[in-house]
């Protein structure tokens, strides 16, 4: 038998682990941690510890398949090429470029991200690509580029661990993120403060020195005050406010406009709590701000992000090691994937297509002409589709659980010329789609993965695919191909050498440059050592910018016939829409069933027992799922974690958007509770 130790990273959120895969005869028989990696330092979390399960599932995609009347039929990979190619021309042909739209992955590799945004533009020529980042973290592109120049994490992950106070803004890190929650712990084990600012009593929370359950949507309010109460003490950072920011009188003059009891009264946190964290966070050396989907998920999401920038400038909490904005990053690449420029205004290294000089760069480097309007982002797609979209490229994606109000989302895919769906397993999306093509998961490519901290990590190959599926490189270079793109690259490290000619935050990484540890971006030459935290001397857009955040709350709140607020979220064993922690016997062992976490009280006056079958609905929908009485969460919210496919969060949540990411807002809509006729829990 022959045994090999492959070095990889894990393909779960964005904390970007080192894994060992053992390999015995092609089939890979365990997960181990690495113990040399510079991030998990030889820890995994459960989902790490399992990371293999799903790889060789019997439900793993390993053809071709044709949708016809009687379902699907296997076809070959030159028919299935050609087919793609012809129907997504034809799109374009007879309705305009704008017709096509593909949704990248931030599963997939930074090189496959490169090229299949490439494909889109250069074949199609239209900005219309996106990817998840729509759904988690484009509140925090938008403004923290607006407010900094760069919307990536400030600090690295282990700067965590040396600060002297923490705010969790909307982050359950210890379920999403455990690696870095472990950092955090060790801060508090060195006497860090740590402060929570989440509706529900997370494990965080119940370990945080100041535990802040505000309103739903009032983060704004909240964080407000505390810049009011700072203000008011004279603990800000003048001196870094004047040599490193502009426009803080206009903030000051806004925070006029909110007095502690204003503050205090819309986000439910009393006025002496806030005071005491205000000055907790002013008073620390050294003070990180580490946020999460609770904080932009909102319609509002854009405006909650630019409010923590302002905080973080008031008290001069930039620039430096331990401290910074770290917003946590939700998959495994989604960082990458924005740096790879999968997304409708901005080409690799967020170089806007608008900007002439730009477009002229990656003209010439890929002989074809490109468009200088904005694409549309993911949920302008889903609305679009049927109308000005009708030919869809997805990659890697899922939005018939992952994007709002999935029966609108099923409506809309419906009235497509053609949907083609690039992925590992029959996903819920995929089952809609004309054409599926078999792509290949973490364990069956070489590549690269960017993390939350943009460390651009390499990514080996362990096993091969299963039948003929082929890896997402391969089938976007032989898509490539047939449009009479030039996309004959001999390997990924070909890709990496153009990205970086490109891409001057990527101009100095090579593959052989990231064999031991990788590099944070920006390298932006061949010695240069990369970059552990930003804004060192200067913000990357000169003076870092207060831009005062319009408060609104959310769009839909609890009334007398919906009268509960609506949470939707992770939990810690399953991950993002299910696809591959529900193909892992150990992670289903751990959480088979859906379940809404319900506080004790409503439960009696609804006469509902723990796991009882109840029945959660909204003005979109309704689901069945288990009870799960806890006093985790407030008396009149519920919880629902999104990762379960028969009762999917995501047929009740709305497409209330914010006005400028365009991100849906997840974590706050109106809902009823009701008890059903009991299921027995074990046959569900």
């Amino acid at each position: 038998m022959k045994i090999e130790f492959i070095k990889t990273i894990c393909p779960y959120c964005g904390c970007g682990c080192g894994l060992i895969l053992e390999v015995a005869d092609g089939v890979i028989v365990k997960t181990r941690p690495d113990r040399d990696h510079p991030v998990s330092k030889g820890h995994l979390c459960m989902k790490g510890w399992n990371a293999h399960e799903f790889v060789h599932h019997p439900e793993r995609l390993t053809s071709p398949l044709l949708k016809g009347k009687n379902g699907f039929q296997k076809i070959s990979w030159d028919d299935a090429i050609t087919l793609a190619m012809e129907k997504f021309q034809a799109a374009a042909d007879t309705y305009g470029p704008d017709a096509v739209a593909g949704l990248s992955s931030a599963r997939c590799s930074n090189e496959e991200n490169y090229l299949f945004q490439k494909l889109i533009r250069a074949g199609f020529h239209t900005n219309n690509v996106d990817h998840c980042a729509r759904l988690c973290h484009g509140p925090t592109a938008a403004a923290m580029a607006r407010a900094f120049g760069s919307g990536a994490m400030t600090n690295s992950i282990d700067d965590l661990a040396g600060a002297d106070c923490i705010i969790m803004f909307g982050s359950n890190a210890a379920e999403t993120h455990p690696i870095i929650m472990g950092q955090i712990y060790k801060a508090c084990a060195n006497n860090a403060a740590l402060i929570v600012v989440d509706p529900r009593t997370t494990e965080p929370a119940k370990n945080a020195d100041f535990h802040l359950p505000v309103n739903f949507g009032a983060d704004i309010p909240l964080i407000n005050g505390m810049m009011r109460h700072i203000l008011d003490c004279g603990l800000e950072d003048r001196s870094f406010i004047s040599q490193r920011t502009q426009d803080f009188e206009v903030m000051k003059k806004e925070l006029a406009s909110w007095p502690m009891e204003r503050a205090a009264q819309i986000s439910g946190i009393a006025p002496e709590t806030i005071a005491k964290a205000a000055e907790c966070y002013a008073r620390a050396k050294n003070a990180s701000i580490v946020f999460c989907m609770g904080l932009t998920q909102h319609s509002c999401g854009t405006a909650n992000v630019h409010a923590v920038c302002n905080l973080a400038m008031l008290c001069g909490q930039l620039g430096r090691p331990f401290c910074g904005i770290n917003p946590l990053r939700g998959q495994n690449n989604v960082q990458g994937a924005c740096d790879m420029g999968a997304l409708p205004d901005f080409l690799p290294g967020y170089q806007s297509v608008t900007t002439p000089g730009v477009r002229s760069k990656f003209q010439a480097a890929w002989g074809s002409s490109l468009s200088a309007t904005p694409g549309l982002t993911v949920t302008e797609m889903t609305a679009s589709a049927g109308k000005t979209v009708r030919a869809l490229y997805i990659m890697g994606e899922n939005p018939m659980m992952s994007d709002p109000d999935i029966h609108h989302v099923k409506k809309r895919l419906g009235k497509l010329d053609f949907l083609m769906v690039q992925d590992i397993f029959l996903t819920e999306t995929a089952r809609l789609a004309d054409l599926v093509l078999p792509g290949a998961c973490f364990a069956e490519k070489t590549g690269t993965f960017t993390n939350t901290e943009r460390r651009v990590q390499v990514l080996r190959k362990a096993v091969s695919p299963p039948g003929e599926a082929l890896d997402d490189f391969s089938i976007l270079c032989r898509m490539g191909n047939g449009l009479g793109l030039d996309f004959n690259y001999k390997n990924p490290g070909e890709v990496m050498d153009e990205l970086a000619g490109l891409t001057p935050i990527y101009g100095g990484i090579t593959f052989s440059r990231l064999a031991s540890h990788g590099l944070q971006w920006p390298c932006p030459s061949q010695d240069h050592p990369g970059t552990p935290y930003l804004h060192k001397q200067t913000f990357s857009r000169g003076r870092g910018l207060f831009v005062v955040p319009d408060y609104n709350p959310p769009r839909e709140m609890p009334d007398p016939d919906y009268p509960f607020a609506l949470v939707t979220g992770r939990m810690f064993c399953h991950y993002h829409t299910g696809t591959m922690t529900r193909r892992s016997r150990t992670l289903c062992q751990e959480s088979a069933t859906p379940f809404v976490q319900i506080h004790p009280q409503d439960a009696q006056v609804f006469g509902i027992l723990q796991d009882d079958s109840v029945r959660v609905s909204t003005r979109r929908g309704s689901i069945v799922l288990f009870a799960m009485l806890t006093e985790d969460v407030r008396p009149g919210s519920l919880f629902v974690p999104f990762h379960f496919a028969e009762a999917p969060a995501n047929a009740l949540t709305h497409e209330a958007l914010d006005p400028v990411s365009k991100i849906p807002e997840f974590k706050a809509c109106a809902a009823r509770l009701e008890k059903e006729k009991n299921v027995d829990k074990q046959d569900s």
